[in-house]
């Protein structure tokens, strides 16, 4: 029987193992002292394992390199990926956005399973060992030198090394160093889905206010729309973060001009949100305007609203001008924020970049450059937004990856 070296016990690696091994003997490197140590913060902890979305729907959702992405997905889907763990043994739910979780709410039971799932496939699992080097023999890899000095030899490898992001978890990129060294191109890693710092001082203030069912647009220096997104939100003591920034944040790129630009009443158009503004204002005629947008706005918003309006906030309600009233109800559905850029790599949930998909055979994981080697996971260059779909990548290459090894 022929070996399958695979490096990496993260959820593609684990899957690519789980799938080889019922044709080859299966050896699953890992560095760390247990597997899928990524998969236990994922989903704030609760492990978001897909999304039940149609798979047909899965490509726009996908900004980098969807096409590269449809054997894969097609071969091992989103339905799958809920079989195969509901015959582990794992209970799933769908929340909000066609999220998939373990009903339980721990991504410690995901886990589980595939552990369960490997000593049931007889793979050969080895933690705690980091590889110092794959060692090559012509177009062919021979074997891997552990950082202890030990060889072990294959016939079949598989590097599922994911990126940059998260590095406490073990993710510090060298399976894209082998891969470089063996004459593959890699895409330059960036961070994606990851927080957006911005300029303006005053978002200290509103350090920790989350807002829900609020629209955020990306406008490039063109004042052409780039993204567009409706859901949650958070402010940070350096910018914005949440769902919708976070996937905003594909579309942020090193050196543009862009600005965000929050509704905070999107399902009001103009004029209804200006009439809405009237009533408030007609509610509270002899108040001061600092204290009119109680029932419009968060407390803690509203000290930045007026400053932004230029309105004096001592007004009387009934003294604000049609024009001061419009520049509030356009502030509201257009409160503006120029980027400054991306936090760093190592606050992304995944790395955007990596193997470069045109040396990959699509159909197989196959490497294009060297004969028995495959990849999967986040070390290609594919990402995709944030609700499951990356997690269902890893899965679907990892099954590609792992049901093609050994195949010519």
């Amino acid at each position: 029987m022929s070996k399958v070296i695979i490096i990496g016990g993260g959820p593609a690696g684990m899957m690519a193992a789980v799938t080889a091994s019922s044709k080859h003997h299966v050896v699953l490197i890992e560095k760390n002292d247990k597997l899928g140590r990524k998969l236990y913060i994922t989903g704030k902890g609760r492990c978001n394992i897909t999304n039940a979305k149609d798979i047909g729907d899965f490509f726009e959702n996908i900004p980098c390199n969807p096409n590269f992405l449809y054997s894969s997905l097609y071969s091992f889907t989103n339905e799958d990926t809920m079989n195969f763990f509901k015959a582990l043994g794992v209970n799933l739910k769908v929340e909000r956005g066609d999220r998939v979780f373990p009903e339980s709410d721990k991504s410690s039971d995901i886990i589980k399973a595939f552990n369960n799932e490997l000593a049931n496939k007889n793979v050969e699992v080895l933690l705690n060992s980091k590889v110092k080097k794959l060692i090559r023999d012509n177009q062919r890899i021979v074997g891997v030198e552990l950082a202890n000095g030990n060889i072990i030899y294959g016939d079949y490898f598989i590097l599922c090394t994911g990126g940059l992001s998260y590095p406490k978890t073990g993710s510090s990129g060298e399976g894209l160093t082998y891969t470089r060294g063996l004459g593959h191109n890699i895409i330059t890693p960036r961070p994606s889905l990851v927080p957006i710092e911005v300029e303006e001082l005053w978002i200290t203030d509103l350090q920790g206010l989350s807002l829900k069912n609020v629209e955020l647009k990306i406008m490039n220096s063109k004042n052409k729309n780039i993204y567009k997104e409706f859901g949650e939100m958070i402010f940070t003591h350096y910018g914005i973060s949440g769902p919708i920034v976070l996937s905003a944040s594909s579309f942020v790129k090193d050196g543009e001009k862009l600005m965000a630009l929050i509704n905070l009443k999107p399902a009001l158009s103009e004029i209804q949100l200006d009439k809405r503004v009237q009533s408030d204002f007609l509610k509270y005629a002899n108040k001061a305007f600092k204290n009119s947008l109680n029932d419009l706005l968060p407390s803690k918003l509203i000290n930045t609203i007026i400053q932004l309006s230029n309105i004096d906030e001592d007004k009387q309600v009934n003294s604000v001008t049609k024009e001061e009233r419009r520049t509030l109800v356009n502030l509201l559905q257009n409160l503006p924020l120029h980027i400054k850029g991306l936090r760093p790599i190592e606050e992304a949930i995944i790395t955007s970049g990596g193997v470069d998909t045109l040396e990959i055979d699509a159909s197989t994981m196959k490497s294009k450059k060297i004969d028995n080697l495959s990849f999967a996971g986040e070390m290609i260059d594919v990402d995709a937004y944030t609700g499951g779909y990356n997690l269902q990548i890893a899965l679907s290459t990892g099954s590609l990856a792992g049901n093609n090894v050994g195949i010519d």
